[in-house]
């Protein structure tokens, strides 16, 4: 790098806008490559039944780093402050709210976003978890410019990383997370010189991940092994699959798929109990829930459940 290169990214004004822990590695990478002016996340949030006060993870990260926090409710009415700071660049990631018009067009170099999906397919807010329940044997990071619609605009720069048959959701968040920070910090040197491309998506091939709601987790045993297994995956860690027993509410966090057919009984039937958890009729087999967290208990190894039960579950429905 040569001494007008370190003088270009002294000089650059970034401002960074994000709040989950997927966005930490992305912020931490700019920090130390570019001169981050402020950050800008989401308001502080009570979790919890104690009601203690959370900060977003990338406001813990700024402090420490003697950054501006900035948090706003709803930047459509209060993006004056950040144009205030004359950004060069604006660079987002998971940030949880959409961008004016007027903010997007102010930056020198414009408003750059990392996305976890290889786009078009996967625009919206659960890229990760959608790419796990709809059984992609691949995703990846999009390097992309902001536009007024939901993850439309140019994109820019990808890399793509398989998703293995034992990924769940937080492996693959981790794994996704890593390459953002890596694929940006390649990507932004072409971006301030104007070498970059400027690739518009296919229309033809775009797909939505909308964010996941509760009738998203709840299993549905007349779906495939497949489908379930998958599902449970692309749920583990947050917010978790589940089924219902007895009237009580149980997660499930890992399972398996056993070649196995019970022809006569219902789907959602248990239907034998393995030496690894609790197997249940699906459409076309039996897929076996192996670590589970009955309700109010913390999540355990099936076996370890059916250890303390006096009744055998077999020949129960559940859904």
């Amino acid at each position: 790098m040569n001494i007008e290169d370190i003088e270009v990214k002294r000089e650059l004004r970034v401002v960074f806008m994000g709040t989950p822990d997927f966005s930490v590695p992305v912020l931490d990478a700019l920090i130390k490559n570019y001169k981050v002016k402020a950050v800008v996340t989401q308001p502080d949030k009570q979790v919890g039944r104690s009601g203690r006060i959370a900060k977003p993870p990338v406001k813990i990260l700024a402090q420490e780093n003697d950054i501006l926090v900035i948090q706003l409710n709803n930047i459509k009415e209060q993006y004056q402050e950040i144009i205030d700071l004359d950004p060069d660049l604006i660079v987002t990631c998971a940030y949880g709210q959409i961008l004016p018009k007027e903010l997007l067009d102010y930056p020198k170099f414009g408003c750059i976003n990392v996305h976890a999906s290889l786009l078009p397919k996967l625009r919206g807010g659960a890229p990760i978890h959608r790419a796990i329940i709809e059984g992609h044997s691949k995703s990846g990071i999009t390097i992309m410019y902001m536009a007024p619609g939901m993850d439309d605009g140019d994109i820019i720069s990808q890399k793509e990383v398989e998703i293995t048959d034992i990924d769940t959701a937080s492996t693959l968040h981790d794994k996704l997370s890593k390459l953002g920070s890596e694929l940006l910090i390649e990507t932004l040197p072409s971006i301030i010189d104007g070498t970059n491309k400027r690739i518009p998506q296919e229309l033809s091939k775009v797909t939505y991940a909308p964010i996941i709601k509760p009738n998203d987790e709840k299993i549905d045993f007349s779906k495939t092994s497949r489908e379930i297994y998958n599902q449970i995956r692309g749920l583990n860690s947050f917010p978790g699959a589940y089924f219902m027993l007895d009237g009580k509410r149980f997660k499930v966090w890992e399972s398996i798929i056993v070649d196995e057919y019970f022809p006569t009984n219902l789907d959602g039937e248990i239907v034998k109990i393995y030496k690894e958890g609790i197997g249940v009729k699906t459409h076309n087999g039996v897929i076996v829930l192996t670590v589970i967290q009955p309700e109010g208990k913390s999540r355990m190894k099936s076996k370890d459940y059916l250890n303390g039960l006096k009744e055998s579950l077999v020949g129960k429905i559940i859904g």
